[in-house]
């Protein structure tokens, strides 16, 4: 095997929860690999690797995206917030309608959550529900996740409706 001096790497130089990163990095790392085997952030999940369950889902450029399926070369230029950056108070509700059980699926559902939260425009494209679509969850029915996001939102326009 060679040693990874002889390995041809690719430099990034991106901003990750806020934090610039500069280095280089394997042309095989996914952009999972480099969160949570590089940097540290075990936040984002390793479901199924195929794009199909969302476990891993980051924002790029302010966009939910499957970090199992984005090269890390491709972060380059890009700022990535991941579910470490959230406040956890902003989620709140999630938690109380029952939205995370086992685990598995919340960092992805959160993340993705949080930017229908932000983004209440996206919901003139489609419903909650067509919008979580891509977080497979096992444990809660979908109603927890869609009531905790629907009341994350009437709780944002709420505080916005008193300022």
């Amino acid at each position: 095997m060679p040693d990874a001096h002889e390995t041809n790497t690719i430099p990034i130089d991106c901003t990750i929860n806020g934090e610039r990163v500069a280095m280089d990095v394997n042309p095989s790392w996914r952009l999972l690999d480099l969160l949570r085997d590089h940097l540290g952030l075990t936040g984002a999940k390793e479901g199924c690797g195929e794009g199909e369950c969302g476990a891993c889902t980051v924002r790029i450029d302010g966009l939910p995206a499957n970090s199992c399926l984005v090269l890390a070369a491709q972060a380059h230029g890009c700022n990535v917030e991941t579910v470490e950056s959230l406040d956890p108070e902003s989620l709140g509700h999630l938690h109380e309608c029952g939205t995370t059980q086992c685990g598995a699926c919340t960092p992805g559902v959160v993340i993705t959550a949080d930017w229908i939260r932000n983004n209440p425009d996206s919901l003139e494209h489609g419903s909650i529900r067509s919008l979580m679509a891509g977080n497979l969850c096992r444990c809660t029915g979908y109603d927890g996740i869609i009531d905790g996001v629907r009341a994350s939102i009437d709780a944002g326009a709420s505080k916005g409706n008193r300022s």
